[in-house]
């Protein structure tokens, strides 16, 4: 179909989302299950930009406390409860340590910050914050021997907005990855979107009674690329970076660490063999796709580590590291660190039609509660749309007790698996694991071995049922393999991505089956 082709046969849906990041499947996923027909675009992978390059954290945000940021603390605190409900097996509890430093943040404001962290919000499985103190066994450094312990809670960021994206599409929501929204126009009492699939240079449109703009760092861009006109607010691109090294400490807690120019670090357990560090607060300029951490970056945080930690790391410890653009509403702020993480809708229609929602700001863990409140502005135009209902949903593979009971579960069906793959099953999958194991009976049925615990079967999988299409989406996104398997062993992966005419057929079975 060409671009302009709007006639009777061009599919309409209810609601259109532009954006596969956790607020875009977060808004299709809430507004599906409220009986809407929706269509989601994402120019690239799911997650495949900011939702994927975040601290990896669910948490209320103790340092918002110092620019007065109550109303969102209260909602980010109330929301881990939420999440920890939601996906157990992508969110779990995670104690953090505070060592004190007292030329920088007095203990009184400290103890005062964490009171009110503890009770902005009922806690129902948090345990509270308390007093610490460091002994010669510390993991820090000897002059350093008092500190707070509160707790907040991990995410498997990418992971979580893939499980979004697959309840969404259980309810019915045509989900298309690798897809560009090149233009978007009114057409009396609905929207026309003109989409193009990457690879192709044939166009073809769509037809929607309301639109959505949830693509993060391309919110702004995409009122001057598709809409033709003028976005109505502006937003900060801030660039955070992380690197990963080689475990500094042994111990299950996270460390926030407080720097001299007032900035945190956080240092938190990664993947069993690593700590990952992060993040900065950097203005970012140009396209967010190639942002990238620089060496100052990284010299920054070596520096903010060495000067807590016993276990001193230097430029070559680094394993990894990843950036990300946090599309931040503009208020003003002269710090980038002090520039507000919470979000705002902006809402216009034509004569009481054809509404486009606008989506400034954000952070992952309110994106649950942000997605109720943009598809609740849409309740005049759809009156018949359902109640909210995600608050107490589970999300796929969340449907069991605890991961002890469920790794038992899975050692006692699947007695030959290696227990590393099957720990890190519960930890990705949940009970989704069930679709990549089936009725294997040996770790040879689970097909090609591609090193680490990756086999051909959950490949195959991911493929078939994620959206995964490159050998990125599956190492860095949808597994987090990427540090475990070498250069050859990715190289094997890619080439059974490409072999025997696979990669030409990628793209349709990642967007077939949407219903």
């Amino acid at each position: 179909m060409s671009q302009g082709n709007t006639d009777q046969a061009t599919p309409m849906y209810d609601l259109f989302v532009i954006g596969g990041g956790v607020n875009g499947v977060g808004i299709a996923n809430d507004a599906a299950g409220r009986g809407l027909r929706v269509m989601l675009a994402e120019q690239r992978d799911l997650a495949s930009a900011t939702s994927s390059s975040s601290s990896k954290l669910i948490h209320g945000g103790l340092r918002y406390l110092e620019y007065y940021e109550f109303r969102l603390v209260k909602e980010a605190l109330k929301e881990r409860e939420v999440l920890l409900n939601k996906a157990p097996h992508i969110v779990w509890p995670l104690r953090f340590r505070l060592p004190h430093r007292p030329h920088l943040r007095p203990a009184w404001m400290i103890r005062a910050g964490l009171f009110l962290y503890d009770n902005l919000s009922k806690r129902t499985t948090l345990p509270a914050a308390s007093s610490l103190r460091f002994g010669a066994n510390s993991a820090l450094n000897a002059e350093i021997t008092k500190g707070f312990e509160y707790s907040d809670c991990w995410v498997d960021d990418a992971r979580l907005v893939v499980l979004n994206a697959m309840q969404a599409r259980e309810l019915g929501a045509v989900i298309k990855t690798r897809t560009s929204c090149v233009n978007a126009k009114r057409d009396g009492s609905h929207w026309v979107v003109t989409l193009q699939e990457e690879g192709s240079a044939e166009s073809y449109d769509v037809r929607a009674k309301a639109l959505v703009n949830a693509a993060g760092p391309w919110v702004s861009s995409f009122f001057d690329t598709a809409l033709k006109r003028k976005s109505p607010k502006n937003i900060r691109l801030v660039q955070g970076s992380h690197m990963v090294v080689p475990r500094i400490h042994e111990e299950k807690a996270a460390y926030i660490l407080q720097n001299d120019d007032k900035r945190i670090v956080f240092v938190i357990p990664y993947m069993d063999k690593y700590s990952l560090i992060g993040t900065t607060d950097l203005e970012y300029k140009g396209d967010p796709y190639k942002v990238h951490m620089t060496e100052d970056e990284i010299s920054y945080l070596i520096d903010v580590s060495n000067k807590h930690f016993r276990q001193q790391i230097k430029r070559d410890d680094v394993v990894w590291t990843y950036a990300g653009v946090r599309p931040l509403l503009d208020d003003e702020a002269n710090n980038p660190s002090a520039v507000t993480r919470d979000y705002t809708f902006e809402v216009e229609d034509a004569n009481g039609v054809a509404p486009l929602v606008s989506i400034f700001g954000g952070k992952i863990t309110t994106y649950r509660k942000l997605s109720e409140a943009a598809v609740n502005r849409l309740q005049d135009y759809f009156p018949h749309m359902h109640a909210p209902w995600t608050a107490g949903s589970i999300l796929p593979g969340g449907e069991f007790r605890d991961h002890a009971s469920f790794l038992t579960y899975l050692k006692d069906g699947y007695p030959w698996a290696p227990e590393a793959m099957l720990q890190r099953f519960v930890r990705s999958y949940g009970t989704l694991a069930r679709s990549i194991l089936g009725n294997a009976q040996s770790v040879n049925d689970l097909g090609k071995h591609f090193g680490a615990d990756l086999y051909q079967a959950e490949v195959d999988y991911l493929i078939e049922q994620e959206w995964a299409v490159q050998a990125e989406d599956i190492l860095w996104r949808r597994s987090k393999l990427g540090l475990a398997l070498d250069s050859s062993q990715q190289a094997a992966l890619r080439d059974y991505l490409n072999g025997d005419g696979k990669a030409s057929h990628l793209y349709a079975v990642a967007n077939a089956a949407n219903h």
